[in-house]
């Protein structure tokens, strides 16, 4: 049976290539300050600064926040270099994405 990471990460690699997905610190906090964000995946080693800009962000609005694998993970899935926070920008991906992971708020 694959992982719940393996899901999510597969699902956010398909969001990704389809442009559903931003990635980065600084991408996802323009996104969720513009209300264009439905989940944010945070990777489990992001850093505290990264941590603290997103994750407090999203709670504010009401934005589902899943832990992540690892930043090596996610951006090796990515075919990016470490990716500490992503974005999604599609309802429907979001929905698919938000069961495979326990969510923090």
């Amino acid at each position: 049976m694959p992982s719940r990471n393996s899901g999510l990460l597969g699902l956010l690699g398909l969001g990704y290539r389809g442009g559903r997905v931003v990635v980065g610190v600084d991408a996802v906090r323009k996104e969720l300050q513009a209300g264009k964000c439905w989940c944010v995946v945070v990777a489990e080693d992001a850093s505290p600064r990264a941590v603290d800009k997103v994750v407090r962000l999203a709670s504010a609005k009401g934005v589902p926040i899943i832990p992540g694998p690892r930043a090596v993970a996610i951006g090796a899935q990515l075919g990016r270099p470490p990716v500490m926070a992503a974005g999604v920008r599609d309802r429907a991906l979001a929905d698919g994405m938000v069961p495979l992971a326990p969510v923090r708020s």
